[in-house]
């Protein structure tokens, strides 16, 4: 029994040591090149060695809306304040319970049409369509039977009049420079076939008329550890991914896609908790089982607002149906693992999400309950367990520090030394505490869990955004 218990711990000792090293190298690497290309960015717009253009290509955004009656003027409002010169505006109400048909109807006064919708994508039956012109933006609205996500945004395809359509959450707000960021890499490459942009905290914001009037970290404790988790995960992972075509996930409350390839791939899926990832890796195998020529890009300063969970109950139920979307995605294209045909997206992208995004809440607790089961049975050095535990939280903290001033660095964004001091303590909080606890959680995703593929998820929404 004695050498039982030597070689397992020796066994999950050296499991944990390389798995630990890998991940502390792969943060490293990624926000210091994060860091890096933001500085390039920066000194590049100081240079004004940006690319600027008269040239507008047309671009549909989609709002799909589910019972959003208190955020979907505010989401409106916001994008009739965008800089970009040519756009329409389509909001796809899902069949919601509430009045975000009405809301939407009364504000801006759209007049109810009859028009046909040509069916590129599957999707449920419209209806009822409304529209009007605001500062000569078309706005669309369309009232759809219930299908889920996925479903409204093909519906928003099929409207759509241009060749590139942009999603976004109806909680979620854009700066005025958004658009005219994230069509910039689709400028610079015809190759690109999507765009991704970056994704903060809405709560932190004061927006007025497309600009950042004010920020501040919330005193909500849940709120303020999700901010330096977002901004560590999109300065860091999505940006060396990118610079390898290796992006994954394009998050739904901001991408922008090409029309005809979405469509030739057969759209969004309508029936799985991750549409938004499962989109990204069905191009990503489409333009490679096709041999079409495609890049698939992050814009880092490309930003979107969006509204997080207030509430441990709401954080719970969104990061549950996050796990259970990418469980979903990488079942259905496990094709791609370490297959030769697509290359470093087969084998470095998947193996990381895999092995630090799906498996890793699993792993980690059962590291935990190995650590717990040494001390009962007295094989532990306590106090070097605990010296090694605390140095990789400091070294985790100093990360997460990092790639959230660098984000306030390059927006040019004021905070008080107030919150300075209280991101310095919630990144230390969030690397010790916040990251167990939602490992707990996505661990659980499966636990009394049915199959709701039409569900959408439920946040409680704050009207918190300046008047635009």
């Amino acid at each position: 029994m004695t050498r039982f218990i030597t070689y397992f711990y020796t066994g999950v000792s050296v499991f944990f040591l390389i798995y630990l090293l890998i991940y502390a190298s792969y943060l490293f690497a990624s926000v210091t090149v994060g860091a890096f290309r933001l500085y390039k960015l920066e000194k590049m717009a100081q240079i004004k060695n940006e690319l600027k253009h008269d040239f507008y290509f047309p671009v549909s955004i989609l709002v799909p809306a589910y019972n959003e009656e208190i955020t979907i003027i505010d989401s409106v409002e916001s994008l009739l304040n965008l800089k970009y010169r040519l756009y329409e505006i389509i909001v796809i109400d899902d069949g919601s319970q509430d009045r975000t048909t009405e809301v939407m109807v009364g504000h801006f006064q759209m007049k109810r049409v009859s028009r046909p919708i040509r069916r590129m994508v599957a999707c449920e039956t419209q209806e009822a369509i409304y529209e009007c012109r605001v500062k000569n933006i078309k706005i669309t609205l369309i009232r759809k039977k219930n299908g889920g996500k996925g479903d409204a945004l093909n519906m928003g395809i099929n409207a759509s009049e241009y060749p590139y359509f942009l999603c976004m959450d109806a909680d979620s707000m854009l700066q005025d420079d958004s658009i005219e960021r994230i069509v910039q890499p689709v400028m610079e490459d015809d190759d690109v076939v999507a765009v991704g942009g970056l994704i903060r905290i809405a709560q932190c914001v004061s927006i007025q008329n497309g600009e950042i009037t004010g920020y501040h970290l919330p005193w909500n404790i849940l709120l303020s550890m999700q901010v330096m988790e977002y901004d560590r995960s999109f300065l860091a992972s999505r940006i060396l991914l990118d610079s390898f075509n290796g992006n994954l996930i394009i998050s739904g409350a901001f991408g922008l896609f090409k029309k005809d390839v979405v469509v030739a791939a057969g759209g969004y899926d309508r029936h799985t908790l991750g549409e938004d990832m499962e989109l990204v890796v069905k191009l990503h195998a489409f333009c490679k089982n096709n041999n079409i020529r495609y890049v698939i890009r992050y814009e880092p300063n490309a930003i979107c607002w969006s509204q997080a969970p207030s509430t441990f109950r709401d954080l719970k139920s969104q990061r549950r149906r996050w796990h259970l979307g990418l469980f979903q995605c990488m079942m259905k294209y496990r094709h791609l693992f370490l297959n030769r045909h697509y290359g470093l997206l087969g084998t470095l992208s998947y193996m990381y999400y895999l092995m630090y995004e799906l498996c890793s809440p699993i792993i980690e607790l059962f590291g935990l309950f190995t650590v717990i089961l040494a001390i009962l049975i007295g094989v532990l050095n306590v106090g070097f367990m605990l010296k090694l535990y605390l140095l990789y939280a400091v070294y985790g903290a100093v990360l997460t520090m990092t790639a959230f001033f660098q984000r306030i660095y390059s927006q040019n964004v004021k905070i008080s030394a107030g919150d300075v001091l209280k991101a310095c303590v919630m990144c230390v909080i969030e690397n010790v505490f916040f990251r167990l606890v939602l490992d707990f959680i996505r661990s659980t995703a499966f636990f009394g869990y049915r199959k709701r593929k039409l569900v959408w998820g439920k946040i409680k929404r704050t009207k918190q955004f300046e008047d635009s």
